[in-house]
């Protein structure tokens, strides 16, 4: 009985220890969370406006030529039956089902556009989608990790061009990207967006120009630039995005888990003095037992 009381006290112990953990992992996810989700709302005002302006370019340059003519704009090269997916997981764990929910999304994506007869290439940010890959053996195009992390909009860039690059010299048909965003403090939601070719976005009769000025005869030029810049960030924002759903997710899991550990410490404590009890009540059944024989 001893011994089963000490293993009881060191199962307590190690519970209140673990408890402590994750408490204390919630409270900086949540302090992560507030300066990440604070960043997503500027990134997605920001991508709001590129939109816009966008949008409205692509309307002025659609007077005076054919805009699917525009490489970005255009369905690419429909005889390629190659699709790059760009997906962005997080590069650490502990936050529910955050990481693999995005790697199911792809997957299904990926059996989707098999029965298409369409190829698919993975450009993957991320250590959990890394590893996973590897593990199951599954090819990867590309990869990167500390990116989901820390985004940074030029390294954003850099990855994602590589996928542009390709697209525009005709070598794939089309690029989506999969990530799993911020919707608010205690959910995630799945996004899956085409980037390329960029589809078109309905602007309202009622929204007023945000031009300052209008293009001069580079229409064209610009509309490019533009393009690549809208590609670029939505690369950045995904990123950002991402970020702002880890740590929320990771919240939710540590709060979760934190009061699993108080909940199983209480049925543990409980345990330890039933156990007790029944240690005090056998050793003095025990000496009364030995007062009544030497009677």
């Amino acid at each position: 009985m001893g011994n089963n009381l000490k293993d009881i006290r060191k199962q307590i112990s190690s519970v209140l220890n673990t408890q402590k953990t994750t408490r204390a992992m919630k409270l900086v996810s949540t302090s992560k969370l507030k300066k990440a989700e604070e960043m997503a709302k500027r990134s997605r005002m920001y991508a709001g406006k590129i939109v816009e302006v966008l949008e409205e370019i692509k309307a002025k340059v659609a007077s005076g030529e054919n805009v699917q003519d525009n490489p970005y704009f255009n369905t690419g090269n429909k005889d390629s039956k190659l699709i790059d997916i760009v997906l962005v997981t997080a590069d650490k764990g502990l936050c529910g089902g955050f990481n693999i929910n995005t790697i199911k999304e792809v997957n299904r994506i990926i059996a989707e556009q098999k029965e298409k007869n369409m190829k698919v290439r993975l450009r993957v940010i991320g250590k959990k989608a890394v590893e996973y890959y590897k593990f199951n053996e599954i090819e990867v195009l590309d990869s990167v990790v500390g990116l989901s992390a820390t985004p940074q909009y030029a390294n954003a860039a850099e990855f994602i061009n590589k996928a542009v690059a390709d697209y525009l010299n005709g070598i794939t048909s089309k690029v989506i990207l999969v990530h799993n965003g911020f919707k608010n403090m205690i959910a995630q939601e799945m996004k899956v967006s085409q980037l390329l070719p960029i589809e078109s976005i309905t602007l309202s009769e009622e929204c007023a120009s945000v031009l300052e000025v209008e293009p001069n005869e580079q229409e064209g030029e610009i509309l490019n630039e533009l393009a690549k810049k809208y590609v670029e960030f939505s690369m950045y924002y995904a990123l950002v995005d991402s970020l702002a759903a880890e740590h929320s997710a990771r919240m939710q899991a540590m709060d979760a888990a934190t009061s699993n550990a108080g909940e199983l410490a209480k049925n543990l404590t409980i345990a330890y003095n039933k156990a007790r009890q029944e240690a005090i009540t056998t050793e003095l059944v025990e000496i009364n037992t030995g007062v009544e024989s030497m009677k």
